[in-house]
């Protein structure tokens, strides 16, 4: 997870379904051979805009650019793609997101 990430998970605790599926997530899906992580973030964030989950990506689109996955360039080119396949509504709201995530960054 802090691979992927940049922070850890703590513990896990008796019933802790969270721990244990971060576990799973992290040490068998996204540790697997066959595509490099940058792939599998821009699946996933592909995978979220179509599916409306806009925090879900305020977080992988934060977790791409801190970790050096993806580029402030490379996000922007993002966002031209996926509006085409997943509408302009979701395209401006993915827009949005980016351009302030980068504005963030930039004054840090």
């Amino acid at each position: 997870m802090r691979h992927v990430y940049g922070w850890e998970h703590g513990e896990n605790e008796p019933g802790d379904l969270f721990g244990v599926t971060i576990e799973n997530l992290f040490a068998e899906v996204w540790s697997r051979q066959g595509i490099s992580n940058r792939d599998r973030r821009m699946l996933l964030i592909g995978l979220l805009v179509g599916q409306g989950m806009n925090e879900d990506v305020d977080l992988q689109l934060d977790a791409a650019l801190r970790t050096g996955d993806l580029t402030p360039d490379e996000l922007r080119e993002i966002v031209v793609f996926l509006t085409h396949y997943a509408g302009w509504s979701r395209g401006g709201r993915l827009n949005n997101q980016v351009e302030e995530l980068i504005a963030r960054v930039m004054r840090s």
